[in-house]
């Protein structure tokens, strides 16, 4: 079996999903691991998917042919997992909103070698006044060798510059 990683995108309808589960089934495939999401009226995912390598080159000619329904896909190739020596920690952030906030977060963490695994995003209205507060919650991989205090103290530097509440938790 061969494992590919498909990033889709199409303005979001009804049975979306379903066509491209259907070429994914209809070449052998199976579906194994995805994330996806409605955002603006579009619809985005990533997807890795098993297939048998007699029908690899098949799959990807008929996901590309989604390109006719409306239906972009970029196909790669699922890349080889290293084992890599990291702790799961969950950062939460929540500030009042403005540009910056997750350049300046992922810059300090890609300083120290933390791999942002997932990342979710939001804007939504204070509770009394109504303003705009950012909100963000990511699960990090963080190399072992590096003090988690000494990442919590840098972080914490930087929220204040921020003006952001931002907390760290050891995921079990």
């Amino acid at each position: 079996m061969d494992h590919l990683v498909l990033t889709v995108i199409a303005e979001d309808q009804p049975g979306l999903v379903e066509r491209i589960a259907n070429c994914i089934a209809a070449h052998g495939g199976n579906w194994l691991d995805s994330r996806m999401a409605r955002m603006a009226g579009q619809f985005a995912g990533i997807l890795k998917v098993a297939v048998p390598s007699a029908s690899h080159q098949a799959l990807i000619a008929a996901i590309n042919d989604l390109q006719y329904q409306g239906i972009r896909v970029l196909v790669a190739a699922s890349g080889d997992e290293q084992p890599v020596h990291t702790r799961a920690i969950q950062l939460s952030l929540v500030g009042n909103d403005r540009p910056g906030i997750v350049r300046d977060i992922t810059r300090l963490l890609a300083e120290h070698g933390v791999n942002v695994e997932t990342l979710d995003t939001e804007v939504l209205p204070a509770p009394m006044s109504g303003e705009p507060l950012f909100h963000a919650d990511a699960r990090l991989a963080v190399p072992t060798e590096l003090s988690l205090e000494a990442l919590q103290t840098r972080l914490e530097n930087l929220a204040d510059d921020l003006m952001v509440e931002l907390s760290l938790q050891t995921v079990a």
